[in-house]
């Protein structure tokens, strides 16, 4: 049984929808190890020769989702000379609407994303927003539009993440006394990097609180009123002297804290 296979997509635009069309089928075939290629933006016959050279030699099949009718009729005469397997994902559905609707397609690669921009500018700062939670890939928080510091628990990760259904890009940082933040931190624009601020009380509550789902019971250094005062005044010094604005959190609604960041970043 052959269980290794590779599979070319080649998309004028970002390849998106044959992508997930491809690993939808390969889900069937979980035994099997398939190569995927994503060519995008595709424009050029130079650009498909080269791609149906590599498929023939490797015995691969080439799928695809290009809108332009004479790179999809090249590709499919080259392919068919070769002996290269092709599925065309677009072209007969445009070619019937054609037909249906007496009226030429646009033929125009990346139309859906462009009329969709909101949508999938979301997506991608959602993405961003998680792959950056908690002080991580600091050498692409310079791609941020926001950057949260704050001690644990003070908000910094429900924040971020609503922060980021609203299209905003947040890396966040948790601040430690004992560990010396990323020099990367100190290259961002000032303007964009905010402190969290919360009173004592409540970050031990929200403390306990969160040792009680863990199934902790007993006192910790981590609830310990001393240290949370410690933390705070750590994070406060750190704030002034490195010249970040500040957000105070207490008592405010995920909602009314997101706003408040919009306002100063956007002001």
């Amino acid at each position: 049984m052959k269980n290794s296979y590779t599979i070319y997509i080649i998309s004028g635009g970002a390849g998106t929808s044959g992508e997930q069309l491809v690993h939808t089928v390969l889900a069937q075939f979980p035994d099997n190890q398939v190569e995927v290629f994503k060519i995008t933006n595709a424009r050029f016959k130079s650009q498909i020769a080269d791609v149906i050279s590599r498929a023939t030699v490797e015995q691969a099949a080439i799928v695809h989702t290009l809108v332009d009718a004479e790179l999809r009729a090249y590709l499919v005469a080259l392919a068919e000379e070769r002996g290269v397997a092709t599925f065309d994902l677009m072209g007969p559905l445009i070619e019937h609407l054609e037909k249906a609707l007496d009226q030429p397609a646009l033929s125009q690669p990346g139309l859906y994303r462009k009329l969709n921009k909101a949508y999938f500018d979301r997506v991608a700062a959602i993405e961003y927003t998680l792959a950056h939670d908690d002080g991580q890939r600091p050498e692409t928080w310079s791609q941020a539009e926001i950057v949260l510091l704050g001690v644990s628990r003070s908000g910094k990760t429900p924040i971020s993440l609503y922060l980021s259904v609203l299209g905003w890009k947040v890396a966040n940082l948790p601040l430690v006394i004992s560990v010396q933040p990323p020099g990367e931190l100190f290259r961002l624009d000032r303007k964009k990097v905010l402190g969290l601020k919360i009173d004592a009380g409540q970050l031990m509550l929200f403390r306990q609180q969160r040792q009680r789902r863990l199934g902790v019971a007993a006192p910790s250094p981590y609830t310990d009123p001393e240290n949370i005062l410690q933390e705070l005044e750590f994070a406060s010094k750190f704030y002034q002297r490195n010249g970040f604005t500040t957000v105070e959190v207490t008592d405010k609604p995920i909602e009314s804290a997101a706003d408040e960041i919009i306002r100063i970043i956007t002001g």
